[in-house]
């Protein structure tokens, strides 16, 4: 501790221009003492097991219905089955025939399992609205295909960054 006692040489008094720092030193001390007991009480850990996730290519059958949704314009939808722009309607009728001749070739409806039951791709791009994909999926429902599933590409930096 610096500590200035009695006039100085000349017989002037001068301020004192050393810095006090006992006080600090001490609250520093205190901060460390309390961060090092307190730490251990925060970090709490509980041992898991995460899952392990892959990227799978989708396996497209030749039975699966593939569609390309897409909003046109004024709000309209545009929905292409195999290249072809369909209107709703048109969407229904085709996909309850393209059931039906999957039912046909297994050999009648007690022949059809979850395995060969063919799926409806939907494949849409980030500007579709919602009601477009939404009417897609509705109408492939109503047709009688009980799985349908989307077609997406990852962003371009979800598997590393391109130079």
């Amino acid at each position: 501790m610096a500590m200035s006692v009695g006039p100085s040489e000349s017989g002037e008094d001068n301020p004192m221009s050393d810095i006090n720092t006992t006080p600090l030193v001490d609250v520093m001390l205190v901060l460390l003492i309390i961060f090092i007991i307190t730490v251990p009480v925060v970090i709490q850990t509980i041992p898991m097991t995460l899952p392990k996730v892959r990227y799978e290519p989708t396996t497209t059958k030749p039975e699966n219905v593939s569609l390309m949704v897409r909003g046109g314009r004024g709000g309209t939808c545009e929905v292409y089955w195999a290249l072809k722009r369909v209107n709703s309607d048109e969407l229904l009728d085709l996909a309850v025939k393209r059931l039906q001749d999957e039912v046909k070739k297994l050999g009648g409806a007690q022949n059809v399992t979850d395995e060969n039951m063919p799926e409806a791709h939907i494949r849409g791009d980030i500007n579709t609205p919602y009601k477009c994909i939404g009417g897609a999926i509705f109408t492939m429902q109503r047709a009688g295909f009980a799985r349908v599933g989307f077609i997406s590409e990852p962003t371009p930096l979800a598997g590393g960054a391109r130079l």
